[in-house]
């Protein structure tokens, strides 16, 4: 009788396995934990001073600037975990052991979500505490008309889950794509290029309303909506419905991915 471990269970144990002993693998996302803070500590710290009120700065908005960067190290994180799979030909020992195609990508999915959550999640929460501390020095105060940032208020709330939620969806999407294309490399520069290349083409396009339209499409720029709380009726798109926006591209590349991945040979 066989002893491959076919069974969801079983998948989930061999895909964590595979991930606590791949070199150097797992390090990247404390090293995403450390640069998405530091990068939300340094946006806080330089924020221009609020004089008399009414400035123009969103205060949870820029405490989780390191986001935008987060977003690559987990991107980079999702694509290596499968794409060295294929470099290194462990994919054919891997789907040996789990012929389920379908069950391997889901177990794979998986438990990238949570290693990500778990990472996130304080790296979020560490980047909120930042713009806490550091921005009524910078006159963010209740007397500028900003209340302290705190998850009790539905707004902050909001802008932390959905931050972390945002990163969730950027690592399925980026399982899906190196699924597809089975080359790390390849893999990074089209999913980087998602993220961060198409809101600099949006950047170039002149005509209002064409512009307005890619911003609703484009992953970053419709995801990272749900960070802000203030002035919401001039985002091109609300937080959640941007939020939406990802979840379709990151089912899509995982729908494209686990396709190819059922009718390719490894």
């Amino acid at each position: 009788m066989s002893t491959a471990p076919s069974g969801s269970i079983d998948a989930l144990r061999a895909e964590w396995a595979k991930l606590r002993t791949a070199p150097g693998l797992l390090w990247l996302l404390p090293v995403g934990v450390a640069l998405t803070v530091a990068l939300s500590v340094a946006a806080v710290a330089t924020t221009a001073t609020c004089i008399s009120g009414g400035c123009a700065i969103d205060p949870a908005r820029v405490s989780l600037t390191g986001v935008d960067l987060g977003q690559a190290i987990v991107a980079v994180f999702a694509v290596m975990a499968i794409g060295t799979e294929y470099s290194t030909g462990m994919i054919r020992i891997t789907l040996a052991a789990i012929p389920r195609r379908g069950t391997l990508l889901m177990a794979k999915a998986a438990v990238l979500v949570g290693l990500v959550a778990a990472t996130a999640t304080p790296a979020v929460l560490a980047s909120l505490l930042a713009g806490r501390l550091i921005l009524p020095g910078h006159g963010y105060t209740t007397a500028h008309g900003y209340a302290s940032m705190s998850l009790y208020d539905g707004p902050t709330l909001r802008a932390a889950a959905g931050s972390i939620l945002y990163l969730l969806l950027v690592t399925v999407l980026s399982l899906g794509v190196a699924t597809a294309v089975r080359d790390s490399a390849s893999a990074i520069g089209i999913v980087l290029g998602l993220l961060y290349l198409f809101p600099i083409i949006i950047g170039s396009v002149s005509d209002a309303a064409l512009r307005r339209h890619l911003e609703q499409v484009a992953p970053m720029t419709a995801g990272l909506a749900i960070q802000s709380t203030m002035r919401l009726q001039s985002l091109p798109i609300g937080g959640w419905a941007g939020l939406g926006v990802v979840a379709l591209w990151a089912t899509g590349a995982l729908l494209v991915g686990g396709l190819l991945l059922y009718l390719r040979d490894a």
